[in-house]
């Protein structure tokens, strides 16, 4: 493990950003781009729009290490060169970003109140080549909608189970239950799983920390047992569906939780903006989300 990315990780001032949309979300993320789907034809000129769109937030000159600690990718972003160098190269060796790869490959159908990951037979070779280019972590993603705890454990087994695959490959996996902003038993839900993620934490050790990514809690500081915990590298927030402004009113609220968002980074970007306007929107949306992560 590269040691000054998990520094970075692990006490770098910032958010993570999300740019792992993947083929069920490119077009809507588009969309909001101001890319429509009639200026692209099938998957492959989709998936070049949408490299298009994420080379230009990672050169953007506001795009560095020092209020962003880290990006997620989605495979083929990884597989793909930003200014002719693999993307995971380009983020740490030219921005001091730490790269991480998203590796599920999306949600079962629901039951018990919850979306657990579809299977993924060929995860071991996912990590292998997320090694050989140069990934420090990973990202996964199960869906809780209602407080049962049935449910509730299906999710944070399952996605611990594969979390020490993740480790034993080299890797530092980011956990992420996500509890739907939508849920009547939102409160409920989030007690459930704070209760789950720490029973899986007695049993992992320090010495092999994994992240967290977790819905902004309806309790302020909800989750200061899982930020103090000596086994989880950092606690990072999704925006869920949240406007950027509440989602870092939320965050502020929650004291060494960073963000790691995704529809709320790329709010107010568009492909018709000039260089100038691009990046002035995107500076500002980055000094937001940091400033709501150091709070």
């Amino acid at each position: 493990m590269n040691q000054d990315q998990l520094e970075q990780v692990r006490n770098g001032n910032g958010f993570i950003a999300a740019l792992d949309q993947s083929g069920g979300s490119t077009p809507k993320a588009l969309k909001l781009y101001g890319v429509d789907e009639d200026q692209y034809s099938g998957d492959a000129e989709m998936f070049d729009q949408i490299h298009a769109m994420r080379s230009r937030i990672i050169e953007s000159p506001s795009f560095t290490g020092e209020r962003v600690v880290g990006a997620i990718l989605f495979e083929m972003t990884m597989d793909r060169q930003v200014d002719g160098v693999d993307t995971g190269t380009y983020l740490w060796e030219r921005k001091q970003v730490v790269p991480f790869l998203k590796v599920d490959k999306g949600l079962a159908d629901e039951a018990d109140g919850a979306q657990v990951m579809k299977p993924m037979p060929e995860l071991d070779e996912l990590l292998a080549r997320g090694v050989a280019k140069g990934m420090f972590g990973t990202k996964m993603r199960s869906v809780i909608k209602l407080a049962n705890p049935a449910g509730v454990d299906a999710v944070v087994d399952q996605q611990f189970e594969v979390g020490r695959q993740i480790l034993a490959a080299g890797l530092v996996p980011i956990i992420e239950p996500e509890v739907d902003i939508n849920s009547p038993e939102k409160a409920e839900a989030e007690a459930l799983l704070k209760a789950a993620i720490l029973r899986q934490l007695e049993q992992q050790p320090a010495d092999q920390p994994i992240m967290l990514k977790l819905t902004l809690p309806e309790t302020d500081g909800f989750y200061q047992e899982l930020v103090d915990h000596p086994s989880v590298l950092r606690v990072v927030a999704l925006s869920g569906g949240y406007s950027r402004e509440e989602a870092n009113d939320r965050l502020a609220r929650n004291a060494g939780v960073i963000a790691s968002f995704s529809r709320a980074l790329t709010e107010g970007l568009s492909a018709q903006q000039t260089d100038a306007e691009f990046d002035a929107t995107l500076d500002s949306t980055i000094k937001s989300i940091y400033e709501a992560s150091i709070a």
